[in-house]
């Protein structure tokens, strides 16, 4: 019986042992005290659309009033559009249509782009405002009426003082810019003047530029720009007519090409 205390001095002894090393173990300090690692949620977009199928035959119809002068299957081959070539269709799609008339030729474009950040501390949607925040930049959309250029959005300098259009989409200068009389600052059109687009996505932008190369015709190229969560949605409508002296119409290109962003933005949401 006399060893028993010596049994019961030792498990105490490993007991307490026990107990010393987790209070020695950094380790353990580190992981009780360091506030936990969170990484940023993905964006609400997975995949994107087919984007040749994304727009109704019957908006086809309005947008490309060529095509419907010609033979059934030569107009099937404008409604089906050119898929954008692309090497990653999870991040980035598009299609192109295009119509000939002889009063005029009008082109569509619609591009898709899904933004995905690799950096676990910056969340795709933020990824996508950077992105979007840039093409709006390169736009140089004039100011606001009463805006100071400081003031102008995106922080460019502000339009040229005749109201002429910004210039093409994308930030590039027209090749020979054209008088147009839809882009003055003042008058009854005065909003037709590129610009910020209340309502559409989460931010988005109309530019609108009329350009004339050499003694070509003059022909205009609507651009509406638009992001929703983590995609970015661009389409571009041109017209440009058979007559050079002909001007095409800022405010049927403007409407049309809005009204098909908000559809994509709706189809988008579903």
């Amino acid at each position: 019986m006399a060893y028993v205390p010596g049994v019961a001095l030792l498990a105490a002894l490993v007991a307490g042992c026990s107990a010393g090393s987790d209070a020695d173990d950094p380790a353990a300090d580190s992981k009780a005290g360091s506030p936990a690692v969170t990484t940023a949620p993905p964006g609400k977009y997975r995949t994107l659309p087919e984007s040749c199928r994304a727009v109704p035959r019957s908006t086809l119809k309005d947008l490309l009033p060529g095509a419907a002068t010609l033979p059934e299957d030569q107009q099937e081959k404008v409604y089906e559009g050119t898929a954008t070539v692309t090497y990653d269709t999870d991040r980035k799609v598009g299609c192109r249509w295009k119509s000939d008339a002889p009063d005029s030729s009008r082109n569509l474009s619609i591009d898709f782009e899904r933004v995905v950040s690799y950096d676990p501390a910056v969340s795709d949607d933020d990824r996508a405002r950077d992105v979007y925040a840039k093409k709006e930049e390169a736009a140089a959309l004039p100011a606001p009426s009463g805006a100071t250029p400081s003031e102008k959005p995106g922080g460019s300098a502000s339009a040229p003082a005749d109201g002429t259009p910004s210039g093409s989409p994308g930030g590039a200068a027209s090749a020979t810019p054209s008088a147009d009389p839809s882009a003055t600052a003042t008058g009854p059109d005065a909003d037709l003047r590129p610009r910020l687009l209340a309502g559409l996505g989460d931010a988005a932008f109309l530019d609108d530029a009329l350009t004339r190369t050499g003694s070509t015709s003059q022909h205009r190229t609507v651009s509406v720009v638009f992001r929703t969560s983590n995609v970015i949605v661009t389409v571009q409508y041109t017209e440009q007519p058979a007559r050079f002296t002909e001007v095409p119409d800022s405010r049927e290109l403007q409407e049309k090409a809005q009204a098909l962003a908000r559809n994509l933005a709706d189809t988008l949401s579903d």
